[in-house]
């Protein structure tokens, strides 16, 4: 080593000393420039035990936190709050990676990482904690293996195992703050009931396509989510990032306002959000906040007389799978619908045939059959004049092709065979025109089955 590379090093560790003193001397004054929660907590004890709060940071803990360490709504006592605060995080993935992260970073005591799932290559766009090596890992394991890297110091727990009435209250009441980030209805539910029977704060969030929402429940007297939501929505109506999409960076922005809250809480300034709504519009990039009606006195789980005193069956009561995956509806009888083995069958004998396609535009630029009318299931149950006509016409040409009086099949595909089993429910309920007459089935597990069981070269998303 040069000695001009030994005074530079020199020079840099004069500095570092510099800083380390003007942090200490900074943390002296803590007592004047804290938030007025802290300053209430001081008034309580000697300044001997507030001697020994400093002391209880090691350097290294100083240094680490030392730029939240300045702010005055946190200090000392706020770190000393995060280091001895537990957080239980229920879903590790858009939302749940980069709440994580950041209440690592900044000194959470101890976090449990509850997940069932395993990383898939269409995670990583937006769950960020993990990485294309972690390929079929467990999702819990994963985060908890980044998180350990990013901060030693912080006790992360994995469960790679699916929250249910059998385990949530054992596993929630061993945690200070709750953190929803799942994707489905029926866990929604299971958490809060969890939560209000253990007198937990929930910090809750979510996010689809370009759109967020944020909230806390159950603290300090403000609502839970059955006070705002006693009756869950049809499972029709319901749609997840895997049947509606999301922009990556939307679940990332909610997941940090809800790191935002955890830290508040755990540190002793309370939260903005405890009867309120946060809504975040990726496309305008704007918030808004929506104050929320107040506890409910015949809530059925937190209200004065409550029917929910234990944890019940969360997806009976939803009418749908506590999973974040694309549902699977069964709205046909079989003689309505074929498989892709037997569609594959048709094609080679290359049978006269429509195939109709009832996906999105933006779905079917992604992938599609050749030769396939796509005509959006939406179009198709507004009865959009333009659309119809297109398909009576090619109705109309099949019959050409045909001969006899055979009745021209139509075949419905989709991406999973949700929305094409609507679609042939629509064509059969039209009557009185040229789409009388037609024999319409459903091909099962719509492109997806297709490309696993078919095509192996054909695109997955």
């Amino acid at each position: 080593m040069s000695q001009e590379e030994v005074c530079f090093l020199k020079a840099k560790l004069k500095e570092q000393e510099k800083e380390i003193a003007a942090l200490k001397n900074k943390l002296a004054q803590l007592k004047e420039e804290s938030h007025t929660s802290v300053l209430e907590l001081h008034k309580k004890v000697t300044p001997l035990s507030r001697l020994e709060a400093t002391q209880a940071l090691s350097n290294d803990d100083i240094m680490r936190y030392s730029r939240q360490l300045l702010l005055p709504e946190l200090g000392v006592q706020g770190q000393l709050n995060l280091s001895k605060t537990s957080v239980l995080v229920v879903g590790c993935g858009g939302l749940g990676c980069p709440l994580a992260q950041y209440l690592a970073a900044a000194g959470i005591g101890r976090l449990g990482l509850l997940d069932y799932d395993e990383v898939e290559l269409s995670n990583l766009h937006r769950q960020v904690l993990h990485g294309e090596e972690n390929k079929g890992w467990a999702k819990a394991l994963s985060a908890a293996t980044a998180l350990r890297r990013l901060n030693s110091t912080v006790e992360c727990i994995p469960y790679h195992l699916q929250l249910s009435p059998g385990n949530a209250l054992q596993l929630i009441q061993q945690y200070d703050i709750v953190a929803d980030c799942s994707d489905n209805v029926p866990t929604r539910y299971l958490v809060n009931d969890a939560c209000v029977l253990s007198d937990k704060p929930l910090v809750s969030a979510s996010a689809l396509r370009m759109e967020g929402q944020l909230t806390v429940y159950n603290y300090h007297g403000g609502p839970c989510y059955r006070c705002l939501y006693p009756v869950p929505p049809p499972p029709e109506t319901v749609t997840n990032c895997s049947d509606g999409g999301v922009l990556g960076v939307v679940p990332g922005i909610m997941g940090c306002l809800q790191a935002l809250e955890v830290i508040k809480i755990a540190s002793g300034q309370g939260t903005s959000f405890g009867q309120q709504l946060l809504m975040f519009d990726a496309q305008d990039a704007r918030f808004r906040s929506i104050k929320l009606r107040p506890k409910q006195a015949n809530c059925a789980v937190c209200g004065e007389n409550p029917s929910v005193t234990t944890l019940g069956d969360y997806e009976r009561f939803c009418g749908s799978a506590a999973t974040d995956k694309c549902r699977r509806l069964n709205l046909l009888s079989r003689d309505q619908r074929i498989s892709v083995q037997d569609y594959q069958i048709i094609l080679a004998k290359k049978e006269p045939h429509l195939l109709l396609d009832v996906r999105p535009l933006v779905e079917v630029d992604i992938c599609h059959l050749p030769s396939s009318l796509n005509i959006p299931l939406s179009r198709l149950e507004e009865r959009k004049s333009q659309d119809i006509q297109s398909f009576r016409e090619t109705i109309a040409r099949l019959r050409q092709q045909m001969p006899g009086s055979r009745r021209p099949p139509v075949y419905v595909i989709c991406k999973l065979g949700n929305d094409s089993q609507k679609a042939v429910q629509v064509l059969e309920e039209m009557s009185g025109s040229e789409l009388d007459g037609i024999t319409v089935k459903d091909i099962c597990g719509g492109l997806m089955a297709w490309a696993r069981l078919i095509d192996p070269k054909f695109p997955q998303y």
